[in-house]
């Protein structure tokens, strides 16, 4: 054995540290394998991320860049754009995950789809591009699911029906 353990500073290295829980229990720490991707910081000339986030028929471009936290959607503040608070709160998501909130100025231009398929597409794009300023946040927006696109359409029409799955009322006679 290459690793043996001789003293206690060397046992709680070996181990880890305590679970959250605290049960007692410890928890031991994977190390990353050499074939795990290694993330690197992807910013252009004016220190900015840009990521493009779809959700629905909606696809955002955004910019993020270190700031104040004000969001703007198609050159409105985001209280104008998405009027209720339910979406402002969807798009405000990944900061407060990542726990950034207020350290970031994010410009989106958003289009196709309705006011919820937007929010979602700039939620998608918001964590994107947090995760290529700063590599740091992405296990937390990945284990929350935010950095996964939501892969959810409306389905097709198909002919000889009313719409993709309802069918014409029935005529016995």
């Amino acid at each position: 054995m290459a690793d043996e353990i001789k003293s206690l500073s060397d046992l709680k290295s070996a181990v880890g540290p305590e679970s959250a829980d605290g049960g007692g229990e410890t928890a031991v720490l994977e190390r990353p394998s050499e074939d795990a991707p290694v993330y690197e910081q992807k910013r252009d000339e004016h220190g900015r991320s840009y990521a493009t986030g779809k959700r629905k028929d909606a696809i955002a471009r955004v910019w993020v860049k270190p700031g104040k936290g004000t969001i703007t959607v198609n050159g409105r503040e985001l209280a104008k754009y998405f009027a209720r608070p339910v979406l402002q709160m969807v798009i405000g998501q990944p900061f407060t995950v990542a726990g950034v909130t207020g350290q970031f100025d994010v410009i989106c231009t958003v289009k196709g789809g309705g006011l919820s398929g937007q929010a979602g597409a700039v939620k998608h794009g918001i964590s994107k591009a947090l995760s290529l300023y700063d590599p740091s946040v992405r296990p937390a927006l990945k284990k929350a699911g935010f950095l996964t696109r939501d892969s959810r359409v409306v389905e097709r029409k198909k002919y000889g029906k009313a719409k993709a799955r309802k069918s014409f009322q029935f005529s016995k006679r």
